[in-house]
């Protein structure tokens, strides 16, 4: 089992959640010796008071090498001999409900990186705690998570942010780095420079950003590409890719949120890792020349694994709910908002919906390219 690096922390961290990203940000603290609160589902806190929490960090060969003296245990994995790091459960505080865990504050920092879909619910169980609560830190995907906790919670208690690293999770409180990319933390906010240090002692290579929401939109255009083609049509990226007017329909999704972010005057930038000016560029490049570069870009983070909506949407455990709403819905939203024309996304989103819903089978566009490009253009046309 690993103990902290040092029992002296500078900041306490509430943590919302065991899930992948709570997991590797608030085990990460952990193990760099800040003090870490998780509120959690009670059916997971015994287990994870039990046999605490286990990160595979060997991709980050920065974190190995800190944590090699005596710091470092070998477990059997999926794949074979895999180096983990265990934290204690001494290590941390893990609560099953905000209530509990409140009492181990004040706290510092929330780490909050939910699914968009759950925001709202979880803004009404926050709500009666409001004064007890600190600035929430939101790595969530979308770009109107922020608004929502400041509009609960008040501006003063949200700060934007947003993770680029890969993390697959494997079981409660159990992660794998598959790419270390970082994290980034927009300015503005009295706490952001100090939590950009402190998350990078905690070797999540954390970058400030000046403008919030040219850091937020630049994420979600990452997150756009082959994510509801593959749902829908049950193909992986690389087979999306691979048919050539499905790879146009990619590039005309981009092109409509990129019109968005250019009428709201935000600017794309690079974020930790990844290289979103040369997305956004490689849009205007002729088909031929840019799909090398998109289609590296689909599948790098993903490894062998489908798109997020894929996996929400197949899922044996799917609630039924997508954040199609929340990422190319939000394009559709502000398109409208702002008088830009925004159809392709308009019907991803329309068409995911309704098979999250079951209001049409999956099995109706499934291996059926054409029979959604059609409807595209149909669309198009009205």
């Amino acid at each position: 089992m690993v103990q902290p690096l040092s029992q002296s922390a500078d900041l306490k961290f509430l943590v919302f959640g065991a899930g992948a990203i709570g997991t590797y940000i608030g085990g990460s603290l952990a193990l760099a010796g800040h003090q870490v609160v998780f509120v959690e589902q009670p059916e997971m806190v015994k287990e994870l008071r039990q046999k605490g929490l286990r990160l595979d960090l060997t991709i980050d060969e920065s974190v190995v090498l800190r944590l090699s003296q005596g710091r470092k245990r070998a477990l059997s994995g999926v794949e074979g001999t895999k180096e983990a790091f265990i934290i204690d459960p001494r290590s941390f505080v893990i609560e099953p409900s905000l209530k509990e865990a409140l009492k181990f504050g004040p706290f510092d920092t929330a780490i909050f990186a939910l699914k968009s879909f759950d925001t709202l619910s979880a803004l009404e169980g926050l709500k009666p705690f409001a004064d007890k609560l600190p600035p929430l830190l939101c790595l969530s995907n979308g770009v109107e998570n922020e608004q929502a906790i400041a509009r609960v919670l008040g501006a003063d208690k949200v700060i934007y942010g947003t993770v680029t690293s890969a993390i697959g999770r494997r079981g409660p409180g159990d992660i794998v780095l598959e790419k270390l990319r970082g994290v980034g933390v927009a300015a503005g906010h009295p706490l952001s420079e100090k939590l950009v240090k402190t998350l990078n002692r905690a070797f999540l290579k954390c970058r400030l950003y000046p403008e919030a929401h040219s850091m937020k939109w630049s994420k979600m255009l990452t997150n756009l590409i082959a994510n509801p083609t593959s749902a829908i049509l049950n193909m992986t990226a690389a087979q999306v890719f691979a048919n050539r007017k499905l790879y146009k329909l990619e590039i005309d999704m981009l092109k409509e949120c990129l019109a968005v972010i250019k009428a709201q005057n935000l600017e794309v930038v690079d974020l930790p890792g990844t290289p979103v000016k040369a997305l956004a560029f490689a849009t205007k490049l002729p088909l031929w020349l840019s799909k090398p570069f998109l289609s590296r870009a689909a599948g790098s983070g993903r490894g062998a694994k489908m798109p997020s909506f894929h996996i929400d949407l197949y899922s044996a455990r799917s609630r039924g709910q997508s954040e199609v709403q929340y990422l190319h819905g939000a394009v559709v939203r502000e398109g409208k908002a702002r008088g830009i024309p925004t159809p392709v996304n308009e019907l991803l989103t329309d068409t995911l919906l309704a098979l999250t819903r079951k209001e049409i089978p999956l099995e109706e566009y499934a291996n059926q390219p054409e029979k959604l490009l059609s409807k595209v253009k149909s669309r198009r046309s009205n």
